[in-house]
C-alpha cells in the first residue's frame, strides 16, 4: 500500500513538470509519458503508449533510422544525448524547436530496462536568437560599421577615421556632444586594433571621486592610506597589452593630469603609496565632450597634456547635423525595443518619423532611444503615432540652426586660413561659442583654434552681445 503511494506522488511530480518526459522499453516503445508531452506533441496519451518513439518525430531521430542498425532510437547507440537542439513535428505537421535530453535506464548489473528522454520546448527562445542575429546582421551591414549605425557621408567619413587610427600605436581622442557614441566609438578602435585581444578597461573620470581617482587609475600599496589594507591594481596595469577608455577627460583633476603626462611619456606608474615605477605597454584612448581650449584657457587643463592625448583627433557629428540617418536608427532601436518588450508593434508612422528627423536633438543617439523607449510604453501594437513621442518632440517646434548666409558664401577650406572679418563674423553670429562658430564656418574646432591663433583673437575680445565686430 505505501509503495503504492509512492508511485502515485511520483506520477503526479513527472505529470506537473514542465519538460515533456516520455519512458521507453528497451525496443523503443513507449510506456510512459506525461501532460507537457502531450503539449508538446500534439498527441493524446493514449495514441503514444504502446507505439514505437518514432512517432515522435525529431530532426535527431532521422540520422539513426538511416544507419540500419536496427535500433530506431539514437539513445541506444549512443547510451546518452546531452543538449541536443531539434525540431520535432507535432501530430499537424507544425515544426517545434525543442531541446532533447536523454538517458538510459539500466540494473544494478547493467543490463539495459529503457531509456527516459525530455523535451523542453524552446520555439521562443530560438525566435529570440533569430532576431537578435538578424539585428547583428543589421549592424554589420553597409549602413553601420562594428555596431555604429550610419550612411550619411559625415558618418562614412568618421568610419574611415576610425580604421586608420586603429592601426596607430598612437593616443587618440573622441570629440562629441553627450549621447554621441563616443564609448561605442573607443571600443571599434580597440576591436580593429592589433591590441584587440589585449584587456579594453573603461574608466569615466566624471564619476569617480577626486580623492580615489588616482588609486583607481594606477592602483596603491597596502597602508598607503587610511583603509588600504592590501594592494590594489589600478586601471592602467589591468590595461597592460591592450587599451584603456578615458571617458570625460576633460574632467580630470590637475593632480591626475600631471601623472597622466608622465605615463603617456615615460610608459611607466607608479602606485600610490610606492616609487617603484612598473613599466607599461597601454595604449590611451580618451574622450570629452567639454571644450579642451576653453579648459586650457582657464587653467584647468595642462597644454602638455592636451598635446600629447591630442594626436589623433576624432570628432562625432551631432545627431541633428546626420539627419538622414535618423529613419535608420528609429528602425533599429524599434526592432531593439520590440525584443526588449514582445509587443507587437510594426514600426513608426510618416507623421511620427517627420517629427524625428525635424527635431534638434540635443541629447543626440542617447535621447533618441530613451523616445522610442518612451513610445513603446504608450503604443500597445502596430505603428508608432505622433501622440506616442515625448511631449518636447511634438511640442517644441524645429530649431532652426543659425548660420551666417548660408549659399552666399562659400565655406572656407580648413587647410587655408579665413578671413578676419568672416571669421569674427561667425564668433559673433554664434555668440561666442566656439563649437557653434566652428560649425558655421564648416570646419572643426581645432582648425577654428588654429585660425584664432593666426589672427591673434581671442572669443572674448570678439564677442559683443550688440552683435557688432569686435
Amino acid at each position: 500500500m505505501l509503495q503504492h503511494g509512492y508511485e502515485k506522488f511520483w506520477e503526479k511530480v513527472i505529470d506537473t513538470m514542465m519538460e515533456g518526459v516520455v519512458v521507453i522499453d528497451p525496443q523503443g516503445i513507449i510506456l510512459s509519458v506525461n501532460h507537457a508531452l502531450e503539449e508538446i506533441t500534439g498527441y493524446r496519451r493514449e495514441e503514444l503508449l504502446g507505439r514505437p518513439c518514432a512517432l515522435i518525430k525529431t530532426d535527431a531521430c532521422y540520422n539513426s533510422l538511416n544507419t540500419g542498425t536496427g535500433k530506431q532510437c539514437e539513445l541506444f547507440q549512443s547510451g546518452c544525448i546531452r543538449r541536443s537542439k531539434c525540431v520535432l513535428a507535432k501530430k499537424d505537421g507544425t515544426l517545434v524547436h525543442v531541446l532533447k535530453n536523454a538517458a538510459l535506464i539500466k540494473d544494478n548489473s547493467g543490463e539495459i530496462l529503457g531509456g527516459v528522454e525530455t523535451l523542453i520546448d524552446i520555439s521562443e527562445m530560438v525566435a529570440k536568437e533569430r532576431v537578435i542575429s538578424r539585428l547583428r546582421r543589421e549592424l554589420s551591414r553597409e549602413d553601420g560599421f562594428q555596431g555604429i549605425l550610419g550612411k550619411s557621408p559625415a558618418m562614412l567619413q568618421l568610419f574611415s577615421l576610425i580604421s586608420s587610427a586603429a592601426q596607430s600605436e598612437a593616443p587618440v581622442i573622441i570629440y562629441g556632444e553627450s549621447g554621441t557614441g563616443k564609448e561605442l566609438v573607443a571600443g571599434a578602435i580597440h576591436r580593429l586594433s592589433p591590441r584587440s585581444q589585449g584587456p579594453f578597461v573603461k574608466v569615466n573620470s566624471a564619476a569617480i571621486h577626486e580623492s580615489l581617482l588616482e588609486s583607481e587609475l594606477f592602483g596603491h600599496v597596502k597602508g598607503a592610506f587610511t583603509g588600504a589594507d592590501r594592494n590594489r591594481v589600478g586601471r592602467f596595469e589591468a590595461a597592460h597589452g591592450g587599451d584603456i577608455f578615458l571617458d570625460e577627460v576633460g574632467d580630470m583633476p590637475l593632480s591626475t593630469q600631471v601623472k597622466l603626462l608622465r605615463v603617456l611619456q615615460e610608459k611607466v606608474i607608479e602606485k600610490v603609496g610606492d616609487q617603484k615605477p612598473i613599466p607599461l605597454d597601454v595604449r590611451v584612448i580618451t574622450a570629452t565632450n567639454n571644450d579642451l581650449y576653453r579648459l586650457m584657457e582657464e587653467g584647468r587643463f595642462r597644454e602638455d597634456l592636451f598635446y600629447r592625448i591630442n594626436v589623433i583627433p576624432i570628432s562625432i557629428p551631432p545627431l541633428r547635423d546626420r539627419r538622414e540617418d535618423i529613419p535608420l536608427l528609429a528602425e533599429a532601436f524599434i526592432e531593439r525595443a520590440r525584443l526588449k518588450t514582445r509587443k507587437s508593434i510594426t514600426g513608426i508612422c510618416r507623421a511620427a518619423l517627420e517629427i524625428l528627423v525635424a527635431y534638434h536633438w540635443p541629447g543626440n543617439v542617447r535621447e533618441l532611444i530613451n523616445a522610442v523607449e518612451y513610445a513603446f510604453v504608450l503604443c500597445q501594437e502596430g505603428k508608432i503615432l505622433p501622440e506616442h513621442l515625448p511631449a518636447q518632440l511634438r511640442m517644441t517646434p524645429p530649431s532652426p540652426l543659425p548660420g551666417p548666409s548660408r549659399g552666399k558664401s562659400k565655406t572656407p577650406a580648413p587647410n587655408k586660413v579665413v578671413d578676419r572679418d568672416l571669421l569674427c563674423q561667425a564668433i559673433n553670429e554664434a555668440r561666442g561659442k566656439k563649437g557653434e562658430a566652428a560649425r558655421i564656418l564648416g570646419v572643426s574646432r581645432v582648425t577654428l583654434w588654429k585660425w584664432l591663433k593666426e589672427h591673434n583673437l581671442k572669443v572674448a575680445e570678439v564677442f559683443s552681445p550688440s552683435g557688432h565686430l569686435g
